[in-house]
C-alpha cells in the first residue's frame, strides 16, 4: 500500500486543466453517490446501536453469535431503565445521534448553500440542535435535538451559545473523541472528488466541537468520504488518499490497521488483529466502560479508535456492504459510529444500490425519517458549491494573469 501524497498532474509550464478520467458503466454519478453515502451512514448506525459500547464475545454471548442485521434492544423491554445507556431505545432499527448531526450538518448546507467554516456551525447548526423540535427515534417522542446528544456534543451549545467563545476555538477543552468525526460525510460529499478541500473545510468546521486527534480525524474522515467518490476509487485508493492528509497518531494508527486488515477477508478472523493494531494509539483502554485516566486527552501519539477501524474493515470486506458494516457492528465497543463511517464510505463508492434495500426500508420506517430527502437536498447543494467554486477559480486566474502578464 502507498503512502506517499499524490503527486501534481499538471507537470508542464504552461497552465492546463487535466482530463477528467473516463468514467466506466460501473461509477456512479455524483447523486447516486450522495445517497448510498448518506443512507449507508445511517443504516450502518442503526444497526450498531443495539450493541454499542460491548466487546464482540459479549455481543455473540448476547445474541448467540454475531449480529447478521437490525437487532432489538441489548435490555429487551427495559430499555427506558436500565443502565449504562436509559432511556435510550437503541435497536429495532432506530439511529442514533451520529445520523442526527450528520442529517442536521446538512441543512446548515441548505441554508448557506455554500462550503462552511466553524462560523457556520455556531449561526445555523446550534440554533437548529436548541430550537427545532424533531423526532427522535431513540427518545420515541418529538424533542430539541440537545436533549437526546450527548455532552461532548451539547459542548457546542455551551461554548458556542452560552459562552460566546471564538467558534474556531471552541473546540479546546471538550473531550477528546469521535463527535465530531461521526457527521462529517457531508462535508467529503460536498468535495467529492477533492479530499484536500474537504480535509480543510471539516478540519475548519470541527474546530468549533473537538480538538487534537478527534478535530483531525474529522478532517481525515471528510477526505476519505470525498476519496471514495473519486471515479474509479478503491478501499486502497481511499486510504491512501487518508494517509496523504493525516497527521501524527492518527496516520500512525491508519497505517498500522491497514496493514493488518490487507491480511483478512472475513471480519471474524480480523477483529481481534485490529483491536490489537490500533490498541497502542487508543487512550479509552481495553474496557470501554471504565476508560483509562488518559482517555480522550488531548495528544499527537494518539488518535480516536473508529476512523482507524472503520477503514480497515473497509478493506477487510472489500467494499461490500454486509461484510463490512456488519464487521464494523460485531467489533463492538463505539460500533455504531464505526458502522456509521464504514457505511458512508461503502455507500460513496458505490452508490445507493450498495445498501441492502431491505435494512433501509426498515430503518426509515422504524425511525421515522426520510433517509432519501437529505441526499436529494445535498446533491443539489454540492452541484451549486462546485459551480461557486469554478467561478472563484476562473476569477482567480484572470486576476493571476493579470499580475504575470508580460509588460
Amino acid at each position: 500500500m502507498t503512502t506517499t501524497a499524490p503527486g501534481n498532474p499538471n507537470t508542464s509550464t504552461t497552465p492546463t486543466t487535466p482530463a477528467a478520467p473516463a468514467a466506466s458503466p460501473a461509477d456512479p454519478p455524483l447523486a447516486d453517490r450522495i445517497t448510498g453515502s448518506l443512507v449507508g451512514a445511517a443504516v450502518g448506525d442503526a444497526l450498531g446501536g443495539p450493541v454499542e459500547g460491548y466487546a464482540p464475545e459479549q455481543i455473540a454471548e448476547r445474541h448467540g453469535g454475531r449480529v447478521h442485521g437490525i437487532v432489538g434492544p441489548w435490555n429487551g423491554d427495559r430499555w427506558r431503565t436500565a443502565r449504562p445507556i436509559a432511556p435510550y431505545h437503541k435497536g429495532d432499527g432506530h439511529v442514533t445521534d451520529d445520523t442526527l448531526m450528520t442529517h442536521a450538518l446538512i441543512r446548515v448546507y441548505a441554508a448557506v448553500r455554500d462550503h462552511l467554516d466553524a462560523y457556520s456551525v455556531a449561526d445555523h447548526l446550534v440554533p437548529d440542535l436548541m430550537t427545532n423540535p424533531r423526532w427522535i427515534p431513540e427518545l420515541e417522542a418529538e424533542a430539541l435535538p440537545l436533549h437526546r446528544i450527548f455532552l461532548a456534543e451539547k459542548w457546542l451549545v455551551a461554548r458556542l451559545h452560552y459562552g460566546h467563545v471564538d467558534p474556531r476555538e471552541a473546540g479546546a477543552g471538550n473531550i477528546v473523541n469521535c463527535g465530531a468525526a461521526m457527521y462529517m460525510a457531508p462535508v467529503g460529499l460536498v468535495n467529492a472528488a477533492h479530499p484536500q478541500g474537504a480535509y480543510a473545510e471539516a478540519l475548519d468546521i470541527a474546530g468549533a466541537h473537538q480538538s487534537s486527534y478527534g478535530r483531525e480525524a474529522a478532517a481525515v474522515f471528510a477526505a476519505a468520504v470525498a476519496a471514495a467518490c473519486t471515479s474509479g476509487a478503491t478501499p486502497t485508493s481511499v486510504i491512501d488518499a487518508c494517509l496523504a492528509l493525516a497527521k501524527d497518531g492518527t496516520r500512525a494508527a491508519i497505517e498500522a490497521v491497514a496493514e493488518v486488515a490487507a491480511r483478512h477477508t472475513d471480519f471474524e478472523t480480523a477483529l481481534a488483529p485490529i483491536r490489537a493494531a490500533v490498541a497502542p494509539f487508543d487512550t479509552v483502554g481495553p474496557d470501554y466502560r471504565a476508560p483509562s485516566l488518559g482517555a480522550r486527552r488531548p495528544s499527537r501519539l494518539h488518535t480516536i479508535e473508529e476512523l482507524p477501524v472503520a477503514l480497515g474493515m473497509l478493506l477487510v470486506g472489500a467494499a461490500d456492504y454486509r461484510r463490512t458494516v456488519l464487521g464494523s457492528v460485531n467489533y463492538g465497543r463505539d460500533c455504531d459510529s464505526i458502522a456509521t463511517m464504514s457505511g458512508a464510505l461503502v455507500g460513496a463508492l458505490h452508490g445507493a444500490a450498495a445498501v441492502p434495500a431491505e435494512w433501509a426500508g426498515q430503518v426509515a420506517e422504524a425511525s421515522r425519517l426520510d433517509l432519501h430527502g437529505p441526499a436529494t437536498v445535498l446533491a443539489s447543494v454540492a452541484e451549486e458549491v462546485f459551480a461557486r467554486d469554478v467561478r472563484r477559480r476562473r476569477a482567480h486566474e484572470s486576476a493571476f494573469a493579470s499580475l504575470t502578464a508580460a509588460r
